[in-house]
């Protein structure tokens, strides 16, 4: 009983702290005015038709081509081949007819790794100026289009050193390659 009567005092000074702090009145009420008619419920809006669907406004041809496979450039060569040229015909040209204008023709050429970086760009350039003598021969607007020599900065493919030339010329094929980007707006 002893250890109780602390508590206890404990417990009424407590109280008596919690009792001293005043309360704060609750605010007035605020007077309302009813109205004398009810309002008029507000007329439905007409619902907003649904936007129209971007593809629709934007309309673009933009398109991406990468030679791949027999479309590739010959080791140490930048003469289409016959792959690269029904590609260009089917997929590039194809794609410039769709085109209500031509923003651009972005042509990348590209080497391998086989040789010094200032003969590999000087051939990645001619690889690209291939492509666009070509487009410009089909009747490509020789203005906008822009060709990039990349030398043997960007490989498709790693391969290797093995001790046989021919193998790693065969390995290294997908790199002797060009990219073609078209932009502009579709008809």
């Amino acid at each position: 009983m002893n250890k109780l009567i602390p508590a206890v005092g404990m417990l009424v000074v407590l109280l008596a702290g919690c009792a001293s702090t005043p309360e704060t009145p609750p605010p007035a009420p605020v007077p309302s005015v009813a109205p004398a008619v009810a309002p008029a419920p507000a007329p439905r809006a007409a619902p907003t038709p649904p936007p129209a669907p971007a593809a629709a406004a934007a309309k673009r041809c933009d398109a991406t081509v990468t030679f791949q496979k027999d479309e590739t450039f010959a080791f140490d060569r930048f003469v289409l081949t016959p792959g690269a040229v029904a590609r260009l015909d089917r997929d590039v040209l194809g794609k410039l007819s769709t085109c209500a204008s031509v923003d651009s023709v972005v042509i990348e050429g590209h080497a391998d790794r086989i040789g010094s970086q200032q003969y590999n760009q000087k051939l990645s350039e001619r690889r690209a100026d291939s492509v666009k003598n070509y487009l410009v021969g089909k009747g490509a607007d020789r203005t906008k289009i822009e060709t990039i020599g990349m030398g043997k900065t960007v490989p498709a493919k790693f391969c290797p050193d093995t001790p046989k030339r021919s193998e790693l010329i065969e390995c290294l094929a997908p790199n002797r390659r060009a990219t073609i980007a078209v932009k502009g707006p579709g008809k």
